[in-house]
Formats: structure tokens, C-alpha cells, sequence
């Protein structure tokens, strides 16, 4: 029995939708686990509030691409799952191998993906407007909101 999907968008909505919030998924979860190895792997006088810092928002990343994920499912669509996957289609780049990486380096290049993500949410909201996909449009500002904050927190410790 083929399922039907009618909530009011149609599928040409629905998909443009998708697609948008699969390259935010995809930057999302580059962007987790990028973090998650910065808190894993911080060393220095900064260790303990930037350990902490990392936490909060890796553990803000991971449910964030469940919601994210779960709204693309929500649409009607699949969702790519895999590391490489999201490697394709992300402009985050990921930290590779087990290397030091000074604390500063980390929180330049985490200021900056947070930024990335920000920039996306913005560009895909105007067209995610036309779609009047209020739910979608919704997550977006929600999104850019916590990039900004992560961002300017992040900032603080360089400044």
C-alpha cells in the first residue's frame, strides 16, 4: 500500500525542503562530531571550562540532527546516514587523526563552523519562506539562533 502524504505541502515543497535540510544535517553532524573530538582531545590551561563548553554544545548538535533528521522523515523523505555521506555534502571540514591541536586553533575553526551553519540556516530560510513551511522555517531560526550564541561564546575565549 503506497503511503500518502498530504499536510499541505506539495511535493515539489516537500522536496526542496528536504534537500535544504539535508545539507544542514550533513554540516550538523560533521560539526558534532568535530566537537566531540575537541572535547575529547583539549589539553591546556583552558582545559576545564573549554572541555565543558565543547560538551554543551556537541550534546546540543546531536539532538539537533535528530530533530533535523526526523523533520526530512516528517517530509517524506530518507535521510543519508553515514559519515561519508555527510563528508560529501558539508562545507565543515573534519579534524583528522590524533594530533595536537592547540586549544586556540580548535576554537578558530569551531567559531568559523558555527558560522557555516549560521550562513546556511540564513540562505536556505528565504526559500524555505516560499515554501510556507512554517515548522521548517521554525527550526531554521532556531538553529541560527544557537550558532550565533556557540559562535560569540566560542569568540570570547580568543578574545
Amino acid at each position: 500500500m503506497k503511503e500518502t502524504l498530504n499536510t499541505g505541502l506539495t511535493e515539489v515543497k516537500r522536496e526542496k525542503t528536504a534537500k535544504g535540510l539535508i545539507k544542514l544535517l550533513a554540516n550538523n553532524s560533521v560539526l558534532y562530531l568535530k566537537t566531540h573530538n575537541f572535547h575529547w582531545n583539549v589539553i591546556g590551561p583552558m582545559f576545564q571550562p573549554l572541555h565543558s563548553l565543547f560538551e554543551e554544545q556537541y550534546i546540543d548538535l546531536w539532538n539537533a540532527g535528530d530533530t533535523i533528521a526526523e523533520r526530512v522523515r516528517a517530509l517524506g523523505f530518507f535521510v543519508p546516514a553515514s559519515y561519508a555521506d555527510f563528508a560529501k555534502l558539508s562545507e565543515i571540514k573534519e579534524a583528522i587523526g590524533n594530533k595536537r591541536i592547540e586549544a586556540k586553533v580548535m576554537l578558530t575553526q569551531l567559531v568559523d563552523d558555527n558560522q557555516i551553519i549560521v550562513r546556511l540556516a540564513r540562505g536556505l530560510l528565504p526559500e524555505i519562506e516560499k515554501t510556507e513551511d512554517q515548522v521548517t522555517v521554525d527550526l531554521l531560526s532556531d538553529r541560527m539562533q544557537v550558532h550565533e550564541k556557540n559562535a560569540w561564546m566560542l569568540r570570547s575565549f580568543l578574545e
